[in-house]
């Protein structure tokens, strides 16, 4: 898998090659844009950092851009990351994000369990449906290694047509949550938008 040469994605640039399953496929189950049918290509994403101090300058977002290269190089076109303050701002983010038709949504930070936490109360309230089966694998892919990872409160599910995973702050959180999401996009992204299930002896 290739990288864009920037480590980052846009969506009016060339696509590099991307892994088999994470392009868009034309029929009934392809998403729709607010402003009509779109085009068979890369699934859209954004990364939304949720952190006070990042978002005030104090220090710099370090897992956002690293989150952003490795959903790249997963074969996404991805923006971002967006910097937001803890709490109702990433509910707002995530919301304008659905309304945009982003088709996946990682946000990291504010996953703990300090008083500013509140990413998962944001989450939660933006979505239709969950998907306990997401955080639960990036629990244990990170319990593999830092026994604290069994603190993290993330969420996932979907908005409308939007998938959106929680994953925390660390930057090893992200490496982790890429290595998961990295098994699973393909398949949970096809069927958010009404693919059918693979059949037996299919790759998932």
């Amino acid at each position: 898998m290739s990288a864009r040469p920037d480590g980052h994605g846009s969506e009016g640039s060339e696509n590099p090659e991307r892994p088999e399953g994470l392009e868009r496929s034309e029929g009934p189950g392809a998403p729709q844009h607010p402003e009509g049918p779109e085009r068979p290509g890369p699934y859209r994403a954004l990364v939304v950092t949720a952190s006070n101090r990042a978002a005030a300058g104090v220090y710099a977002d370090r897992g956002g851009p690293l989150l952003v290269a490795g959903l790249t190089e997963l074969g996404l076109a991805v923006d971002g990351p967006r910097v937001v303050p803890d709490g109702d701002p990433v509910e707002a983010a995530l919301r304008e994000a659905v309304a945009a038709a982003y088709d996946l949504v990682v946000t990291t930070g504010g996953t703990g369990v300090s008083p500013t936490d509140r990413t998962p109360e944001a989450t939660r309230r933006v979505l239709d449906l969950d998907i306990p089966g997401i955080p639960e694998a990036l629990r244990a892919e990170g319990l593999a290694k830092v026994p604290t990872a069994a603190l993290s409160r993330g969420l996932a599910g979907v908005a409308g047509r939007t998938l959106i995973v929680n994953l925390p702050g660390s930057t090893g959180g992200v490496r982790d949550g890429l290595a998961v999401l990295g098994r699973l996009l393909p398949h949970a992204l096809d069927q958010v938008h009404g693919g059918d299930h693979p059949g037996p002896g299919s790759p998932s």
